[in-house]
Parts: C-alpha cells; structure tokens; sequence
C-alpha cells in the first residue's frame, strides 16, 4: 500500500502560481503512476493530470493544458502540480492518486487505488 499526503493548497488571486505537492510513502512510490483530480463544490471529482512511473509521460484534461504542469521526483518520493495562471474555475479541492502499473512509460488512465485527503485551492477573481 501507499499513503499520499498532498499540501501546497492555499487562497490566491486569479493570474498567480501555486505548486502542488504530494508526498507518498509505504511501498515503494516508482511502481505508480499518478495523477492530479480535483472536485469543486456540488461538482463531480475529476481528471487534471497524470504522469508515468518514469515521468516521462504526461496527460491533461483541456483545461488546464499550457497552464498546469506535473511533474515527479522518485528520489523524493513526491508527486508535483504546477499551477500557473489560475483561474476562479480552477477552485477545487485537489487530490493526488496512485495506480501500481507494470510499464515505466504507461500513462494511468483509471484504476487509481490510493488517494491523498486533499488540499483546497480557492482563487478569488
């Protein structure tokens, strides 16, 4: 198993920058792929990103592609959101997932066993 714990959420401005960040630890953290959801109020939980055991392989939901950026490092057993011109509808509270996958450049598309408890972006217009 593997326990996520994602911090970095906060209350911003629309145009700012925030970096998620979410640390993993238990077994070891290269077997995943991630992958960024996130759920706004009275909304359904979804996609934002994903990233490949490697990192090498990346995916986004179209909103937020040119603006987020994820990213991993294995040493550090950490799993990253780059958020960049936020937006209002971007206010959500974000949770990282993990998928044990058997390839290093496989993409996770769904099949998410473990998920962090969130960490709430709010960006005010």
């Amino acid at each position: 198993q593997v326990q996520l714990v994602e911090s970095g959420g906060g209350l911003v401005q629309a145009g700012v920058s925030l970096r998620l960040s979410c640390v993993a630890s238990g077994r070891t953290f290269s077997v995943y792929g991630m992958g960024w959801f996130r759920q706004a109020p009275g909304k359904e939980r979804e996609f934002v990103a994903a990233i490949s055991r490697s990192g090498s392989s990346t995916s986004y939901t179209d909103s937020v592609k040119g603006r987020f950026t994820i990213s991993r490092d294995n040493a550090k057993n950490t799993v990253y959101l780059q958020m960049n011109s936020l937006k209002p509808e971007d206010t959500a509270v974000y949770y990282c997932a993990a998928t044990p996958l058997p390839l290093l450049n496989q993409l996770p598309t769904a099949g998410f066993n473990y998920w962090g408890q969130g960490t709430q972006v709010t960006v005010s217009s």
